[in-house]
């Protein structure tokens, strides 16, 4: 078995973190305070723009409504991941979930769209399995050409089962299907008018809060509260139990996990598969709560920004739920016309490239200070020179948040050692 010799690193003994050579992890104040001091900058740009819709109820449940797809699909790459496997069709998974629970819920129920549509993702998932960890294909290579047949999977039979009968006569065309019955909502009684009524004052800090809080208490989708469960469902299956310890060991050392008598295929198998269960379900949460209907092209890349979500996360669900929300609310710009909006997140985006500027002079590291220094000059004369941005820029917005946080949090990353690398069964022996 020389020929494989490569496929996987040799075990390695593990970092003890905040060590010299070790990554210092965040303790929860101290997440708590980055939090509240985001809040605070925003509050400040706010009071300073007037852009009075940047923390608004409106503006933050349409973000928490885009950043669940993307979410979802993030901690669909996590589990794939952690288990060894990259998955970059998640993009194609999203897309068989937005198709089949589009397709079930016009003709059944919503809610058994929604379970369509995780078993579409699944069905992704379990050929990304088969050709990466049964065949040895590379796992690249595998998700590419799912995406790849997802578009014509769905573009063809959107034609066929959308565009004539019962469907036709509904509202169908080949590209889109007929609407499906809305997913209940549910809005907490009294708390939702009293923060409506705070944030009405515009006062600084308090206000924004309350628009915050508001709209994470408005009109809040079931599939949503789902979501949420799902992300602390991860953290305890993948961290607290022996079943997520085996599976996290198959993404770290599978030739080490196999002597222990894990059987990696399994788990893999299990990991890649809830992967593409999650991205279906992301997609589906596209279909049936955002717009009520499928539309080709309606996943506009964000399984590809889950990806991104997930790695600005680090591999573990917190991170990945920030990196998502993030992605979520640049996304929501575009939807409420931010240009506004984007124009007074200029100015934030200034101050943030001269405080990184400022950090990267005192650890000696000129050439990134002083490319930080005048990449934020330049923003601040758009900024000064400008009233808003154009709507180009506004639909770009998420694509282009997506590489700065990517560019700027890459030396912090951390992916599982085995991830991405072949394994053939008996290594280990």
């Amino acid at each position: 078995m020389t020929a494989t010799a490569t496929s996987t690193p040799p075990p390695a003994a593990p970092k003890v973190s905040g060590g010299k050579g070790g990554r210092t992890r965040l303790s929860f104040p101290v997440i708590l305070l980055i939090i509240a001091g985001a809040l605070v900058a925003l509050s400040a740009v706010r009071a300073i723009t007037g852009a009075e819709d940047l923390t608004s109820a409106g503006q933050i449940n349409a973000a928490l409504s885009m950043a669940v797809p993307i979410g979802l699909a993030g901690l669909g790459g996590l589990w794939a991941e952690r288990a060894g496997v990259v998955n970059i069709g998640l993009e194609g998974m999203m897309i068989l979930g937005t198709f089949f629970g589009a397709w079930a819920g016009w003709q059944t129920s919503p809610w058994l769209g929604v379970l369509a549509g995780v078993l579409g993702g699944m069905a992704g998932g379990l050929l990304h399995a088969v050709a990466t960890v049964t065949f040895g294909v590379d796992h690249i290579i595998s998700g590419i050409a799912i995406n790849i047949l997802a578009v014509g999977f769905t573009t063809y039979f959107a034609k066929l089962w959308f565009n004539s009968g019962e469907a036709a006569a509904k509202g169908g065309s080949p590209k889109q299907s007929p609407p499906a019955e809305e997913i209940t909502s549910v809005t907490v009684p009294g708390l939702s008018d009293w923060l409506v009524s705070i944030e009405k004052h515009h006062w600084f800090f308090v206000s924004d809060l309350a628009g915050i809080l508001g709209g994470l208490v408005t009109n809040l989708s079931l599939l949503t509260i789902v979501a949420v469960g799902l992300f602390f469902g991860t953290f305890l299956v993948l961290w607290k139990t022996s079943f997520g310890l085996r599976l996290r060991s198959c993404g770290e050392n599978p030739i080490a996990s196999e002597s222990l008598g894990v059987n990696v295929y399994k788990y893999k198998y299990i990991a890649v598969i809830v992967s593409g269960g999650m991205a279906g379900l992301g997609g589906a949460f596209l279909s049936l709560v955002t717009s009520h209907i499928y539309n080709e092209g309606q996943t506009g890349g964000r399984g590809y920004i889950g990806l991104a979500a997930m790695i600005f996360g680090n591999w573990r669900p917190g991170g990945l739920a920030m990196g998502a929300g993030l992605f979520g609310f640049s996304d929501a710009l575009q939807l409420r016309a931010g240009g506004q909006s984007v124009h007074a997140l200029l100015l934030l985006l200034a101050v943030v490239l001269v405080a990184l500027g400022v950090w990267k002079v005192y650890r000696k590291r000129y050439p990134t200070a002083a490319i930080s220094l005048v990449v934020a000059a330049g923003v601040f004369v758009w900024y000064s020179l400008t009233d808003t941005v154009p709507t180009e820029f506004v639909s770009a917005t998420p694509y282009v948040v997506t590489l700065l946080v990517l560019s700027l949090s890459a030396q912090r990353l951390r992916m599982p050692k085995a991830d991405g690398m072949r394994y053939r069964k008996g290594q280990g022996k």
